[in-house]
Formats: C-alpha cells, structure tokens, sequence
C-alpha cells in the first residue's frame, strides 16, 4: 500500500485530493493536515511516500516545512499560485496543479509519479539481481534498505550467518539481510578469504584472532570484534585450511 499525507489549510481543497485519489486504490491517505508544523509531524509519523502540499499556509508555507523535511518524500503541489512554480521543480516536485484543478489534471501528476516509483524499483530490482548473480560482482554485496541500495564490500565482511530464507551480513556498520542462500555464498565469495565453518555460519578468515575449543570435536572462532563464532567438526579443517594451518 502507498502512504499518502494531504497537507492544505482549505477542508474543502482536501477533500477534492481525496476524492480523486480514491480512483487509486493502491494509495491509502494517511492523514489531513491543515498547516506546516501538522504537516511536518505527520510527515516523521507516517513516513508518507507522497504528500499533496498547498504552498501558502498559516504559521508557515510549504516550501518552509519541506526545508525542515529530513527524508522527503514525492511532492505535488497543489496551490492557487501560479508564481511558485519553479522554485517547486527545484525542489524536484512531481508536478505543480493550479487550483481549481480538474480530475483527469490531477490523476495526470498521479499517474506520471507512480510510472517513475515502478521505472525506479524496477531498475533497483535489476541492479540488484545483477549484482548478485555475476561472479565479477563477488568482490561486493549489493543489499536494499527501505528502498535504497547499499553496497558492501565484501572485505568489510566479518561474518555471514543463515536466518530462515535470508543471510545475516555482518559489518562495522551494522547487520544487513540479502535473499540468498549460504549455499550461493559459498560459492562466489573467495574461498581463501571466506570460510563456511558451520552449516549455518560463514566468516572472514582476516577477522580471526584465536581458534578455542568447546563441547566436543566443535570449536569457536574468536574474531578481532570479540564475537564468537561456532566451527563444527567438518568446518574445522576448512577454517584451518582458509589460514594456512
């Protein structure tokens, strides 16, 4: 479902957007807002993928409220004012409607912002796949968070470890999922820089400090982090093999 805020000080101006918006069924409207600072909260609350913003309001204008604006979502103005148009395309608007604006206008703009969201999670998805499944890829990890790409490389790796149909990714920066398997892991990543020590455990030889016993034939691999990772008994030898023991 698509979020949406509707942020203008005319009741009446609001209820024209919903009405037209109930022609997408894919968009919910979140919330009504009648100026900035209401705006601006909804905003941080609902994290809206699109608002429908009026420029002049009480206590503070549209433009205002989006400098205050930390992640921004897509912007269509709506406005009885015709001079702010190109400060609104500097601010990269989807599309600046004149009111009284008519349906087939609005539904337009609407229509001309969810054709680029389906281009841009498209292209994200064909990046994504490619970086994934091409060898010459291995020397990096491309994830996706909240709709954006991050890419890992894969020597800031400290070790991977197996979470139902996802891989945990763990890094200074933090833990990241890709959907994959350890199993496809295994097989692009560098054997002499990664080892696969458990069925469900996959580390960075270069973060090995010490090697400890525990519980049997098993053993832990303790990494400069200080965590501790398990080594079964078939995963030993790999992980002497990857140091050169």
């Amino acid at each position: 479902m698509i979020k949406a805020v509707i942020i203008d000080d005319e009741p009446l101006a609001r209820e024209v957007v919903k009405e037209y918006l109930t022609s997408f069924s894919q968009i919910a409207v979140m919330q009504e807002c009648g100026d900035g600072f209401e705006g601006l909260k909804a905003i941080q609350q609902q994290q809206p993928d699109i608002i429908f913003l009026d420029v002049q309001m009480p206590k503070i204008n549209g433009f205002e409220m989006l400098e205050l604006v930390e992640a921004l979502p897509a912007v269509i103005f709506t406005t009885a004012f015709e001079e702010h148009a190109i400060r609104a395309f500097e601010v990269n608007a989807i599309d600046y409607l004149l009111k009284p604006f008519s349906k087939e206008r609005f539904d337009k703009a609407v229509q001309k912002w969810l054709d680029r969201r389906a281009a841009d999670e498209l292209q994200t998805a064909n990046l994504l796949e490619t970086a994934g499944a091409s060898p010459i890829q291995s020397n990096r990890i491309v994830v996706k968070i909240n709709g954006k790409i991050k890419i890992i490389p894969v020597q800031e790796i400290h070790y991977l470890e197996a979470a139902d149909d996802y891989v945990k990714i763990v890094t200074p920066e933090g833990t990241f999922l890709k959907n994959k398997t350890m199993q496809f892991f295994e097989k692009s990543l560098d054997p002499q820089q990664f080892a696969r020590v458990h069925r469900s455990y996959m580390l960075n030889v270069n973060q090995v400090t010490r090697i400890e016993p525990y519980e049997k034939e098993n053993h832990l691999a303790i990494l400069k982090t200080g965590a501790k990772v398990p080594v079964s008994k078939t995963g030993y030898p790999r992980l002497k093999a990857a140091l050169g023991l």
